[in-house]
């Protein structure tokens, strides 16, 4: 018995050795076919926000598809982009177009800009898409991607639901995914359910079956649980936007629940008619049940097969006669319904840097959302202070819906940048606008002026010092009981107190012949005045007391230097970074050397280049592309010809603190002003 027993757990043990090398080598050949195909996926996210756009990086990961270079990955994370970088694992870095952004099912098509490469014959990698629907539950698979934007990683789990929705707390609705600003996906989607390990910068990956097939694009996952979308679906998208530009949808106008709790085996419950929707111009319902779609047999008896319904009606042409059978109340009515076209959740949105506002152009659903009577005008997000709009009575508003300009309608964002250079001349402009239901009418100057800097104070003598009341018990301490004055703290270096031998230690006791009488801390200003009242460029006796010595020396009063708020400045609002000249004061604090010079930066807007490429507020801009910039009109001339050249990138040379470093600025040129 014994035997038996031991013979049969070594030949289970030589069967699990057999699998586990088979699987090993299913996993070898997926890597080696998908693998390096896999792309870390870099771009520059533009954000909206306060009447300006703004710009962080980001990541995520990717996987080409074709010999041409498609590229398919999420739209949260190639949507809203000015750049995007696809970098393969042997290193190459691929700059990438968007062919199609599709929010409804969180997938976009990129296209590499193959041309650009070093070698643009050299063949490239891509996977192949595999039948998703032919996965099933405890199947191996492998999620390919680049986690916390590191390098590629190949992780293993096993699929635990092919077709997942997520539904709210009641179970009455499919909970849609939030992409943000009132975007949302999941209407579509049967999400793969798995345990591979998937980590933020993942999400575009590639899941894979053991056979080396794409089957599914990672989404989303944590809490050791992964979802992908379907690579049926994925295959969808990707063939409309190659054959059509876009992803072309029918629209119903109707939303749908199981029949499950009816009782019902068949058929599909209208659970909503949007207001003047082809549904609605049909005639259908709310509690109608409909039974076929073109004498096709319906069947949502579970919220999972609701996603296919809305699939089978997006299918669909627009402008296409769709035979619907309804059943009403124990009635079967057929009705024929012409479909619409499927329009995008939200208009695209842009910033207008001469107005100081962000637009958004409207769209239908937008205005169903929002309760507006139609989708005209261009949407307000965000309003800048300092330009026109700010004075208007009334006021002007994010939410707003622009109507007109001076009588004239506008449509959309392209007209109001139309509308907007065409009319800008005139003294005033008559806007109407809506706010919710309401119409409204307000004034707007065009030529609003925003306020400039006053003339700084005039120039007066300075010692080039600093300096502390000597009082009594210091006097005392010193051995100089009786003295009065001020005791030298710092010399600044370059300075005619320098040269004229003045040292920290020294006791002023006098200038010009005038006396200090300075002994009690609320004396500190006196040398100060003193010094102000002698004449600028003049040698002036200072006495000075040093030790047991008692010296007359000549220094010549030279001005005051200039202050930070009266050098001049440099705005390069382009790359949204202002900058001034270097002062005295600066050198001194920073202990440059005298014969550095640069333009300081004041300013680097968080969200515009300059702060994405690192530049910060106290950085010495020593020269911008080897061309030295000593000072603002200067600096203003180089970046001129860089804005005019628009290289990839732009360098500077950079001193920061004590240390210099380079700093690279790469500009997307055709989002930025000039």
């Amino acid at each position: 018995m014994n035997r038996l027993v031991a013979a049969s757990l070594l030949a289970l043990a030589l069967a699990g050795a057999a699998r586990a090398q088979d699987l090993r080598q299913d996993i070898d050949h997926c890597r080696r076919k998908v693998y390096p195909a896999l792309v870390n996926i870099s771009v520059v996210v533009r954000t909206f926000s306060d009447g300006r756009s703004q710009r962080s990086p980001a990541a995520g990961s990717g996987v080409i598809v074709s010999p041409a270079g498609h590229v398919l990955t999420n739209f949260h994370v190639a949507g809203h982009t000015t750049r995007i970088t696809c970098t393969l694992p042997d290193g190459e870095a691929i700059d990438a177009d968007v062919v199609w952004h599709d929010p409804l099912t969180d997938l976009s098509v990129l296209k590499l800009k193959l041309h650009a490469r070093k070698q643009p014959a050299r063949p490239l990698p891509f996977a192949t898409l595999g039948d998703s629907a032919a996965l099933q539950v405890g199947e191996h698979v492998l999620a390919m991607g680049n986690p916390l934007s590191l390098s590629s990683s190949l992780t293993l789990g096993v699929v635990s639901n092919t077709g997942r929705v997520f539904t709210n707390f009641t179970g009455t609705d499919i909970e849609e995914l939030d992409l943000g600003e009132g975007e949302v996906t999941g209407l579509f989607t049967r999400w793969i359910q798995h345990d591979a390990l998937i980590l933020p910068g993942n999400s575009g990956g590639p899941l894979v079956n053991l056979r080396g097939e794409v089957v599914g694009i990672n989404e989303l996952g944590g809490g050791g649980v992964g979802f992908a979308i379907p690579s049926n679906l994925a295959a969808h998208v990707l063939n409309e936007a190659l054959t059509h530009g876009e992803v072309r949808r029918g629209w119903l106008g109707a939303s749908f629940a199981p029949v499950q709790r009816l009782g019902l085996e068949q058929g599909a419950l209208v659970a909503n008619v949007v207001a003047g929707s082809p549904a609605a111009r049909a005639g259908v319902r709310p509690g109608d049940l409909l039974l076929a779609l073109d004498d096709q047999p319906v069947v949502a008896r579970f919220f999972e097969q609701v996603p296919e319904l809305y699939q089978r009606l997006a299918a669909l042409a627009p402008g296409r006669v769709v035979h619907l059978t309804l059943q009403r109340k124990g009635d079967t009515l057929p009705l024929d319904v012409t479909l619409g076209r499927m329009e995008p959740a939200l208009g695209e949105q842009a910033e207008v840097p001469q107005v100081g506002m962000t637009l958004r152009d409207v769209t239908g659903p937008m205005a169903m959302v929002r309760r507006w009577p139609d989708a005209d005008g261009v949407l307000i997000t965000g309003l800048r202070p300092g330009f026109p709009f700010e004075d208007a009575k009334p006021d002007v508003r994010a939410g707003d819906v622009i109507v007109s300009l001076d009588g004239r309608p506008v449509v959309d964002l392209a007209g109001f940048h139309a509308l907007w250079a065409e009319l800008s001349g005139k003294e005033q402009l008559l806007l109407d606008y809506r706010r919710g239901q309401e119409s409204l009418l307000t004034l707007v100057k065009p030529d609003r002026k925003r306020p400039t800097a006053q003339g700084g104070a005039l120039r007066r003598a300075w010692l080039g010092i600093k300096a502390q009341v000597l009082t009594s018990d210091l006097a005392q301490a010193l051995g100089l009981a009786g003295t009065r004055g001020f005791r030298v703290t710092e010399v600044f270096p370059w300075t005619e107190a320098a040269r004229a031998g003045l040292q920290v230690g020294d006791v002023i006791t006098a200038v010009g012949g005038q006396a200090l009488e300075a002994h009690r801390p609320r004396d500190a200003q006196e040398l100060k005045l003193t010094v102000e009242r002698q004449p600028l460029g003049k040698p002036v006796e200072v006495a000075v007391v040093r030790g047991a010595e008692r010296l007359a020396l000549q220094v010549v009063m030279q001005e005051t230097p200039g202050t930070a708020t009266e050098a001049r400045g440099v705005e390069v609002a382009a790359v949204e970074l202002k900058a001034r000249e270097l002062t005295f004061i600066d050198r001194v604090e920073q202990r440059w050397p005298e014969e550095v010079a640069g333009v300081l930066v004041t300013e680097a807007t968080p969200g515009g280049w300059a702060a994405m490429a690192g530049l910060r507020a106290g950085d010495l801009v020593v020269s911008v592309e080897d061309h030295p910039t000593p000072d603002p009109p200067t600096f203003e001339q180089v970046m001129a010809r860089a804005l005019e050249a628009r290289p990839r990138v732009v360098r500077f040379f950079v001193r920061r603190g004590p240390r210099t470093t380079f700093v690279f600025m790469e500009p997307d040129w055709g989002a930025a002003p000039r």
